[in-house]
C-alpha cells in the first residue's frame, strides 16, 4: 500500500513537471515567432482636409458638377494617379484623404469654363480653397492684328539673298 502511495505521488510530480515545462516551451516559441510574424503596425500618416469652392469669377455664383481632380506628385515631380470629384450644387467638395507634407496638383474642369490648375503642399490640418474660373478668352491668332497690321490673312513673302554672314 505504502508502494502504490508512492507511485501516485511520483506520476503526479512528473504531471506537474511537464506542465510547467510545457508552459516554459510554448512561451519561448511565442516570443520566437513574434519577431518573424511579418510587418508591425505602422499608423497612416496624418491628413489635411481640403474643402473646394468653385465660383464663377464674373458673379461669385457656384458651378455645380465641376470635375475636381487630385494628383498626388511625388519628391520628383513625377504625378502618381489621379482621385476625381464632382461639385455639389453650391459649388463645394471637400478630400481628407492627402497627407500632410506632400503636394498634390489641383486641376479643376468645368463645362463653358478655362480649366484651372495649381500645385498646393499640404502643410496644415485643414485648407480651404476658392476658385474662380473664368469663360475662355479669344485665342490668339496670328491674322489678327499682328506685327505687320496685315488683316487679310495671307502670310508675306519676300524673295531675295539672305544676308551674308561676315568673316
Amino acid at each position: 500500500m505504502i508502494a502504490t502511495k508512492m507511485g501516485s505521488m511520483s506520476s503526479h510530480r512528473f504531471f506537474r513537471i511537464a506542465t510547467l515545462f510545457l508552459i516554459i516551451l510554448s512561451t519561448v516559441f511565442a516570443f520566437a515567432q513574434q519577431d518573424r510574424r511579418g510587418r508591425k503596425y505602422k499608423a497612416p500618416p496624418e491628413t489635411m482636409k481640403i474643402d473646394i469652392s468653385v465660383i464663377r469669377a464674373s458673379t461669385g455664383k457656384p458651378i455645380p458638377n465641376a470635375a475636381v481632380i487630385f494628383h498626388p506628385v511625388n519628391d520628383k515631380g513625377k504625378v502618381e494617379g489621379a482621385m476625381e470629384l464632382k461639385t455639389d450644387l453650391e459649388g463645394k467638395t471637400k478630400l481628407d484623404v492627402i497627407p500632410i507634407g506632400s503636394t498634390v496638383r489641383l486641376q479643376i474642369i468645368a463645362n463653358g469654363f478655362q480649366t484651372f490648375g495649381n500645385d498646393y503642399v499640404a502643410n496644415a490640418d485643414a485648407k480651404q480653397i476658392t476658385i474662380k474660373m473664368e469663360r475662355p478668352k479669344s485665342q490668339y491668332s496670328i491674322y489678327k492684328g499682328n506685327a505687320t497690321g496685315d488683316q487679310s490673312g495671307q502670310a508675306q513673302e519676300t524673295t531675295g539673298k539672305p544676308a551674308s554672314k561676315p568673316n
